[in-house]
């Protein structure tokens, strides 16, 4: 058994503002294989766990929440210090709020739910291939996400307007991530203001996030499913909440803001993943 305890909400990041490793070591195996250790211990241990409980039904928040500090606690296990800034914003809201994201890796989608849902009820906007995915599927179903195709922007603006309204008036906050992709590069030419123009509607404030998660590298064949880099760091920065005014240009582009400004610092601290090396991290 897992030291979390099953069925309470994990504390690991409810440590006020910020959170910060404190024991970020690999051993010798994870030094030695990085993405092997993690994988069979990913797999082998929380992922099973937790598709377990949603075969049963059982994948409540609780068992959310317990795997995605798991999941944590894996990373930090091959060397990887995890860092999160702004915490407190998520408690600055009195009711439901939109979480704007750049989308990095695979981690995010992991590691979020740790930190949110002990704070407040969140779901995810998501592709639908994610929905349908041995092992991810079933679980990530059972947190009534709203499900966008990728093919049809039009569709997916309606899919989000609808869906997301339908979520924030139960009281429920959502994470969405407008770039098309996951992506090294934030490209602000490709991260559209959905998640703005879903907040304009709904009378809720943004909470703009930015994230560096590249210690979980993307996969040739399988994306989900890449290179380890142990001693990377994961980092996360939360900024105050923004209440949509008129058209939502300007908060928009405070979220872009926010998040270009953290990946210029945050690749000057601890470099870019070496896939690619050329390559500006944030593109204008």
């Amino acid at each position: 058994m897992h030291p979390f305890v099953e069925g309470v909400f994990a504390q690991k990041f409810l440590t006020g503002n910020e959170y910060a490793s404190q024991n970020a070591h690999a051993g010798f195996f994870s030094r030695l294989f990085p993405s092997l250790s993690f994988y069979s211990r990913l797999f082998g241990g929380p992922v099973r766990w937790l598709c377990s409980k949603a075969a049963k039904g059982q994948c409540d928040d609780s068992a959310w929440v317990h795997a995605s500090v798991w999941v944590s606690d894996l990373m930090e296990s091959i060397g990887c210090p995890i860092e999160v800034q702004g915490m407190d914003a998520i408690n600055e809201v009195d009711g439901p709020c939109l979480f704007v994201a750049n989308h990095m890796s695979t981690l995010e989608t992991f590691m979020l739910p740790g930190m949110i849902r002990p704070r407040r009820p969140v779901t995810f906007v998501v592709k639908k291939s994610l929905t349908t995915m041995p092992f991810f599927g079933p679980v990530m179903c059972s947190r009534d996400p709203i499900v966008v195709g990728r093919t049809n922007p039009r569709e997916d603006l309606t899919a989000v307007l609808e869906g997301g309204l339908e979520r924030l008036k139960k009281g429920i906050s959502i994470i969405v991530f407008p770039q098309s992709t996951r992506s090294l590069i934030f490209d602000q030419g490709h991260f559209n203001s959905i998640g703005v123009k879903l907040a304009r509607k709904a009378g809720v404030p943004v909470i703009p996030l930015a994230l560096k998660t590249d210690a979980w590298g993307q996969g040739r064949k399988i994306k989900e499913l890449g290179p380890m880099r142990p001693g990377m760091p994961v980092r996360y920065c939360f900024a105050k909440p923004l209440y949509v005014q008129g058209q939502g240009k300007e908060e928009h582009a405070a979220v872009c803001q926010h998040i270009a400004s953290h990946l210029e610092e945050w690749i000057r601290k601890d470099g870019a993943n070496d896939s690619h090396p050329s390559q500006p991290a944030v593109q204008a």
